[in-house]
């Protein structure tokens, strides 16, 4: 029998970005609130003091800060008729492990979704009509709309201190920002970073098409800072040790240094390190969750009492333990019945690399989200009747990474080792620079997650097994993004091109790094026979059960998902403090 410990009113699962903020916010409410993180325990001193923190072979390369997959993994396969095999080798996705999550080693790049993402079904049909959502795509509208979140983007970049240029002012268009963003209720919190070359370089010959530039949304603060919660951030120094780094200069937005030290202060708050949850326990009726169980560091387990449990991990992690724990009916691709680990979703990205061999570009000078970016293909720019695909992308160039080893760009053809990549890199290191299209992911009938039938984890528990492989309409998306990304860089003259953009026929790699942009298999929606989640992230079986994080993204959005996670933190944990905690009972 598991040692019972002492009622919380409040047990929260992760304590990353989404963790941290509902524990704060609800310490506001003089609840007894605990986090239980089954990683290490990370602070800013001493885990990433410099020298130590800038070794890119332990961290950049090795993964220090991430899990290690004979812990924890899953098992992958790309159609139903396979069988999936673990995931060995960490590549394609690197999930955080420890006190502060993915947001201890994010790059930073932190966007708005567009209105039109919110409501994506509702969009397309009709602009477009229902015809084109073919191929046994499942996406779906969020529930909530742009102006209802609104606010809590706000207090999320207000929180974060993220660096930018509004482009949208309650209707107003601002020159620098980004037209075709959807209103804002005012200017970030601080102005936007100093561009490199590159970045400069592209925003020229992007605007010289007729596109409109404008600087990347960044988590690394541009000038000193103090954030809502009393925490403070000093300017970036443009290290090039973000994507992977716990970060030294207190510059980068993340859970150490914007709420951490301050929800450390209050005396009804606790934490527990190396405290891995294994399921939620759930009342005879299953109609409640009366707690978690968790294993200690020394193998002990403990149950512990809860009135209200929150699932903040990793997405991956939040399904997994809703499909341990029997929280919603898990989903069937055959019948398309069910809902916990429907519409798994990635990220659809791509690259053009240029190489100049008389510019020098300093590739050891770079921040985690320093560049400049076009919307002119983003998902409210594009006739989809016309293209003949659903989604669309962000395109953008700067330099985010000063690590020597990880940045080493050659052109294609280059042997890998030897004298030739000895003179390769010789001629070429510094003389490059790339841009990117980050693109969205649709959600189909047939990616999902769901219990692996053959494999189990150290606990003897099932692991969460995916099932996802590219598209032909995501794939049709990123081809066309290549031509307009090609047509920039050549007006730009460089002496050598490459592209690496997925083609008719590829197949979802899970070796090489892509993005840590997992989202669905718990969505939010407004039907409970279509979502495991409601419009606030409550389970629609169990209503004292909240699971927050990109879990609940219906398909993925063109941008990265930090932002949007932020405000529906920020969303769900307002309605938890307003609407459920004065009379507990399903919100909807």
């Amino acid at each position: 029998m598991p040692a019972t410990t002492k009622k919380k009113d409040v047990v929260i699962v992760g304590l990353g970005w989404v963790g941290s903020i509902l524990s704060m916010e609800l310490c506001e409410e003089e609840l007894e609130v605990l986090a239980l993180e089954r990683g290490d325990d990370r602070e800013t001193v001493p885990d990433f003091r410099y020298p130590n923190i800038a070794d890119e072979l332990k961290y950049g390369v090795r993964y220090a800060l991430m899990q290690k997959p004979r812990n924890s993994t899953l098992t992958i396969r790309r159609t139903l008729k396979e069988t999936a095999l673990p995931y060995r080798t960490l590549g394609s996705f690197l999930p955080g492990y420890g006190v502060g999550g993915a947001g201890v080693h994010w790059n930073g790049n932190t966007f708005r979704p567009m209105a039109e993402e919110l409501r994506l079904r509702s969009y397309v049909v009709e602009n477009f009509g229902e015809s084109i959502i073919s191929g046994g795509m499942t996406i779906q509208d969020w529930g909530v709309t742009y102006s209802e979140l609104e606010p809590y983007f706000d207090r999320f970049e207000k929180v974060a201190g993220i660096a930018g240029k509004a482009g949208n002012i309650n209707g107003k268009i601002v020159e620098i920002g980004n037209p075709f963003e959807a209103p804002r209720s005012g200017e970030y919190p601080m102005p936007p970073l100093p561009q490199t070359v590159d970045a400069l370089m592209f925003a020229e010959a992007a605007r010289s098409l007729g596109c409109h530039p404008y600087p990347l949304p960044s988590a690394n603060a541009s000038e000193a800072y103090i954030n809502p919660y009393g925490m403070q951030l000093g300017p970036c120094s443009f290290c090039g040790f973000c994507d992977r780094f716990g970060c030294f200069n207190y510059s980068k937005s993340s859970p150490q240094t914007c709420i951490l030290d301050a929800l450390k202060r209050k005396p009804n708050f606790e934490y527990r390190a190396n405290a891995e949850v294994l399921r939620v326990e759930l009342s005879p009726d299953h109609k409640t969750a009366v707690g978690v169980t968790y294993l200690t560091a020394e193998g002990k387990k403990v149950f512990q009492p809860a009135d209200l449990v929150i699932l903040a991990a990793y997405q991956l992690h939040n399904v997994h333990l809703m499909l341990l724990s029997g929280i919603g009916k898990p989903y069937d691709p055959m019948s398309g019945q069910g809902v916990t680990g429907k519409n798994y979703a990635y990220q659809m990205t791509g690259s053009t690399s240029l190489f100049f061999k008389d510019i020098d570009f300093n590739p050891f000078v770079g921040a985690g989200s320093n560049g400049m970016v076009i919307d002119d293909f983003a998902i409210n720019r594009i006739d989809f009747g016309a293209e003949g695909f659903i989604g669309g992308s962000y395109i953008s160039a700067g330099t985010t990474n000063g690590q020597p080893i990880r940045s080493m760009r050659l052109p294609k053809g280059t042997q890998p080792w030897g004298g030739q990549w000895k003179q390769a890199i010789k001629e070429w290191y510094g003389h490059s620079m790339s841009i990117g299209s980050h693109g969205s992911n649709m959600s189909y009938r047939d990616s999902y997650l769901d219990l692996d039938p053959t494999y189990t984890d150290r606990y003897a528990r099932p692991l969460l097994r995916m099932t996802f492989n590219w598209k032909p309409n995501d794939i049709h998306m990123t081809q066309f993004m290549k031509i307009k990304i090609e047509a920039i860089a050549k007006s730009m003259s460089p002496d050598i091109i490459d592209a690496d953009y997925k083609s008719d026929g590829a197949m979802y790699d899970i070796r090489p790094y892509q993005t840590t942009h997992n989202v669905g298999g718990a969505i939010m929606g407004t039907d409970p026979n279509t979502s495991a989640l409601n419009r606030y992230l409550q389970s629609w079986d169990v209503h004292n059960v909240f699971v927050v994080g990109a879990n609940a993204f219906p398909q993925n959005i063109q941008y990265n998902p930090t932002g949007m996670v932020g405000a529906l933190a920020y969303w769900s944990v307002d309605a938890i403090r307003k609407d459920y905690l004065p009379n507990p009972r399903p919100l909807i």
